[in-house]
């Protein structure tokens, strides 16, 4: 078996894979203040990056600007190196992924400071209209490994995961046959989530390289700024958020061109919320599952059925302590740590929660989704989660504990709401009031934020 593994990896590292779908030479692949890019154009930015950076084993990818990210991460693959994708921009992220890189570099599109070791400015990504559409189109190794994406760090510290070009490509081929079904073959992305992320990867960098899609360059934050970008797009168009972005989105009422879809993922979606959303916006809400370690698999409209269906080639199989996956851009099967029940032959299945998030104590059982779902509830509650902390107490029990984001509400009337839902056992002492929780770009919430927020308001 081990030689047949072998061949197979050997045929492999020598099979290439285009590092950009090229169809029409002229045909646009980013919008970037008001100017389209065209694959040309794209491939002249990302072979005069590449030209310029320094030789590593891999860079830590700092663009804020989304066109700047894909140039940046094409420029690095191109040059034999990986894409270090830190769980977030903190000064204290990227250091401690560089530490475990030893002679990585670091890229930017902006000046930074303090900067990380090793840190280089892209030269200005200036238009050239006299860029040759006859330029060699360059490939990668189907087994090079080009991004290293770290978790969130929302279930304990970040782990890396390797993606090599062969599990993006097979990746982003589940991605746009999904999208070809609801949207078409062609279509405009405008995304909220920042491109260092693995959604904003596979939704917002991989779809414009290999599919014939175009991106807004920008990161839209404010509603209003989310109505200009998508305006900037030709229709179809497709909104990539999160439930947190989406909520606020609803929320301030603002109005947008047409879209063809709406994408979510990141934290599961409320369903009240999905319906708002598509009465608001006249678009299908879809949500897609996967994470860091796997990608995208599966997608739902929870307004229609609360059930995902996989992805094409990919097959579950559950475990005592979570369910195994095979998919095609998974190189041996993967073992996540969510609990589901499988119908329709396999096809479609049920989430019933994480296994690290199951709790037992005084021989009853329950879940940290359920409980927060039941705080987030509670009317005058904008925002809350509850988690488990690590040290035990005196009889071995780890506690419970809850922060919520409840101007017009105390403690004690936030406890005797959850008192008439759930059992005793599993009230979270301590709860305290902040004012907002540590999400980051995506919307989670790093265990070591958590942790730290709920220090500072004990001691307080």
């Amino acid at each position: 078996m081990a030689i047949v593994y072998d061949t197979y990896q050997r045929e492999e590292a020598e099979r290439l894979l285009p590092l950009l779908n090229i169809g029409d030479p002229h045909r646009v692949v980013a919008v970037r203040d008001g100017h389209t890019i065209t694959a040309t154009q794209f491939i002249a930015h990302v072979e005069r990056v590449a030209s310029q950076l320094p030789d590593a084993s891999a860079a830590v990818n700092l663009c804020e600007d989304r066109y700047a990210f894909m140039v940046a991460f094409c420029a690095i693959a191109l040059r034999g190196q990986a894409n270090l994708l830190p769980p977030s921009r903190a000064p204290h992220a990227v250091e401690e992924v560089m530490a475990a890189h030893p002679g990585c570099h670091a890229v930017g599109d902006q000046p930074m400071d303090p900067a990380p070791h090793r840190y280089h400015v892209l030269p200005p990504l200036l238009l050239d209209l006299s860029a040759s559409a006859s330029v060699e189109w360059p490939s990668l190794s189907a087994m090079q490994d080009v991004a290293v994406g770290y978790t969130s760090g929302s279930t304990g510290a970040p782990r890396p995961n390797v993606k090599t070009w062969r599990s993006l490509h097979a990746s982003t081929a589940g991605n746009l046959r999904m999208l070809h079904n609801v949207v078409g073959e062609r279509f405009a992305v405008v995304a909220t989530v920042p491109p260092q992320h693995i959604y904003g990867i596979e939704m917002s960098v991989l779809l414009p390289l290999l599919g014939d899609v175009q991106v807004h360059a920008g990161r839209p934050f404010f509603p209003a700024d989310i109505a200009t970008a998508l305006d900037d797009m030709p229709a179809p168009r497709v909104l990539v958020t999160t439930p947190v972005h989406l909520r606020a989105l609803v929320e301030s009422g603002v109005r947008l061109p047409p879209l063809a879809a709406i994408l979510s993922a990141t934290a599961p979606m409320p369903p009240e919320l999905a319906t708002q959303a598509e009465r608001c916006f006249d678009a299908p809400l879809l949500e897609v599952f996967g994470s860091t370690e796997t990608c995208a698999f599966a997608t739902r409209r929870v307004t229609v059925d609360s059930r995902w269906s996989l992805y094409h080639g990919v097959h579950l199989h559950p475990q005592p302590d979570g369910t195994q996956i095979e998919a095609p851009q998974l190189d041996a099967p993967a073992t996540l740590a969510d609990i589901v029940s499988l119908h329709d032959e396999g096809r479609r299945f049920e989430l019933r929660g994480r296994h690290a998030d199951l709790l037992e104590i005084a021989g009853k059982r329950a879940s940290l989704g359920d409980l927060t779902r039941r705080l987030l509830a509670i009317p005058g509650v904008d925002d809350g989660v509850v988690f488990q902390l690590d040290d035990a107490d005196a009889i071995g029990v780890r506690r419970i504990a809850a922060l919520a984001v409840a101007p017009a509400l105390d403690e004690h009337a936030i406890l005797d709401a959850l008192r008439a839902s759930i059992d005793p056992v599993f009230l979270p002492r301590p709860l305290r009031l902040v004012e907002v929780l540590p999400r980051n770009e995506t919307g989670k919430l790093p265990r070591s934020a958590l942790l730290e927020l709920l220090a500072r308001h004990i001691c307080a």
